[in-house]
């Protein structure tokens, strides 16, 4: 394989190629929707609104544009473009050399010259393994969108696919003003993907998502024009914003390191979502639609994860290492590890319980990154990923569910196991895998974290691990009530079971689950030399004498 892509020059142009494949599949769909795609869509046919009304639909407001068959192209060119997608991407895991500490599959040239802006791309085996990620959920998501989004379907599946090019450009940024630029260019769609495809309260939950990203971005912005000026060519006056540059040359005094370090931890602790700057997370996932939920628990919530381990530790280390700061972040870290299971257990809404859990799960990445061990690193990165494909699976399972029976209330069901045989397998299989059963995702990556975790942090540790405990309890009490409670109400008694299509979307997430449960150590090798240079260059750069950042700027 690696003689076949050597030969095609895969290295020289894979990563733009990443970048502009959901463009060029958005920018398709726009066109087939402007030239005709929305030809014979007439509100008020009789055969549409009866379609309409079986799917949910009010004829009066919207077109059910499956029915009149105007959502078919826009659907094909999405699945196609993430498809191509995907597997360009697939031969990243064969040309990535995990021995190589340096940045890989590199792209550099000038964007805007006058403000030293460079489009400077490149991945390590952090950013691999997100990638991959990535490209991997983009397909499942298209396809669980395959009947559940009915209206406005070209502007949605265009959306989904622009939200694909943000999240890419930002795992793959190495100039910092290009990795503001692509943090902001996912931002937009997924406001729009929520208030126009969400819930009853989606204005609601668009604008606090909105609102809570937008205040620490802007933070983070001020943050990266600062160092940028800092970093500045004497000469001709022009900021540096590369990273590798401001990475190497750039010491900034104690001070002014506690405040750059805050900007950035605002942007990325309302990403996370960490405690206490978690609380838009819940009411966007219960308002977006299926593949609005499963995008943000799988790959947009790592954004911030992602954004400690690239900039804000490694930029900061002196303040991120500060005993007090260290403390305070670890002691949020675990009471978002305690508090989010334990909401989770007294959630009566299937999709509410399942996004208070992810605040827990990503409690384990925060204490995993701040407890500064390879083995936590690594086991930070292996919850970033195996998160992403659990949750995914449940927000796809109860995505599948409540196109059947209109609801996520936990009450609302009850014994339909005996119904849908296939559905309860794979909602107690994904839901153990949550939990961390040995033998499956989770229990790696948590493992990895609290045994790391606990050689620095032992007290954070151990409070930590009951959170364990109380994820079986809220899991395995919904499962119960969901799937084996006996079968009272007659609106369960006819409810179909999974499709071959909704098959076809679980069979990829259960070989996932299995695989990274068995044997993760191919997963873990790439992403090693990361995870130990992140170590080696946070405490190198804690224990090097700071400069004044007017002393720099000189």
């Amino acid at each position: 394989m690696n003689g076949f892509l050597t030969s095609v020059g895969y290295g020289r142009w894979i990563l733009p190629a990443l970048l502009a494949i959901p463009l060029a599949g958005a920018l398709l769909i726009w066109l087939q929707g402007a030239l005709g795609g929305r030809r014979g869509a007439a509100p008020n046919a009789a055969p549409e609104e009866s379609a309409a009304a079986r799917a949910g639909v009010d004829p009066r407001t919207a077109v059910d544009e499956i029915a009149t068959g105007v959502a078919g192209p826009a659907r094909t060119i999405a699945l196609a473009a993430f498809l191509v997608e995907f597997i360009v991407s697939l031969g990243l895991w064969w040309a990535f050399d995990p021995s190589e500490a340096g940045w890989q599959f590199a792209y550099n040239l000038p964007w805007i010259p006058s403000w030293g802006v460079r489009f400077a791309i490149g991945i390590d085996g952090m950013a691999l393994m997100m990638i991959l990620l990535t490209t991997f959920i983009m397909v499942l998501s298209s396809l669980g969108s395959w009947t559940y989004i009915r209206t406005r379907t070209h502007s949605f599946y265009a959306l989904m696919l622009v939200l694909t090019t943000g999240m890419l450009g930002v795992f793959m940024s190495l100039d910092l003003f290009l990795f503001y630029v692509m943090w902001e260019v996912m931002l937009v769609p997924m406001y729009f993907i929520i208030g126009i495809w969400g819930g009853e309260r989606r204005l609601y939950a668009s604008l606090k998502f909105f609102i809570y990203t937008m205040v620490g971005s802007m933070l983070m912005l001020a943050a990266i024009v600062y160092l940028g000026l800092v970093a500045r060519d004497p000469a001709t006056g022009i900021p540096n914003f590369g990273y590798d540059y401001i990475l190497q040359n750039v010491r900034v005094s104690s001070t002014a390191a506690l405040w750059l370090f805050g900007a950035f931890f605002m942007a990325f602790a309302v990403k996370v979502p960490m405690f206490p700057f978690h609380t838009w997370l819940p009411d966007a996932h219960v308002e977006a639609p299926t593949a609005g939920s499963v995008v943000l628990a799988s790959i947009m919530l790592k954004l911030g994860t992602f954004g400690f381990l690239r900039l804000a530790v490694p930029l900061f280390p002196s303040a991120a290492l500060n005993d007090t700061v260290r403390n305070v972040i670890l002691g949020l870290a675990v009471i978002g590890i305690v508090y989010g299971a334990l909401v989770s257990m007294v959630q009566p809404d299937f999709k509410k319980l399942v996004a208070y859990s992810s605040v827990s799960h990503l409690g384990f990445v925060m204490l995993g990154i701040f407890a500064l061990t390879v083995q936590s690193v690594q086991g930070a990165l292996m919850v970033m990923i195996n998160h992403g494909i659990s949750t995914g699976a449940l927000f796809l399972l109860i995505g599948m569910i409540y196109e059947r029976r209109h609801s996520r209330l936990i009450d609302a069901y009850g014994g339909i196991a005996r119904v849908v045989p296939m559905f309860a397998a794979l909602l107690t299989f994904v839901s153990l895998s949550s939990i961390g059963l040995p033998g499956t995702n989770g229990f790696v990556g948590e493992f990895l974290v609290l045994i790391g975790s606990f050689k620095t942090v032992p007290i954070y540790t151990v409070i930590a691990t009951t959170a364990v405990i109380f994820a079986a309890a809220y899991l395995l009490w919904a499962i119960q009530r969901i799937l084996f409670n006996p079968l009272d109400k007659p609106e369960n008694e006819h409810v179909a079971d999974l499709n071959l299509r909704e098959l076809a979307i679980m069979v990829p997430l259960v070989a996932a689950i299995i695989w990274l449960g068995v044997y993760p150590a191919p997963v873990l090798r790439r992403m090693q030399t990361s995870a130990e240079r992140f170590v080696t260059t946070v405490q190198g750069r804690s224990a090097t004498p700071v400069a004044s950042a007017r002393e720099i700027a000189r």
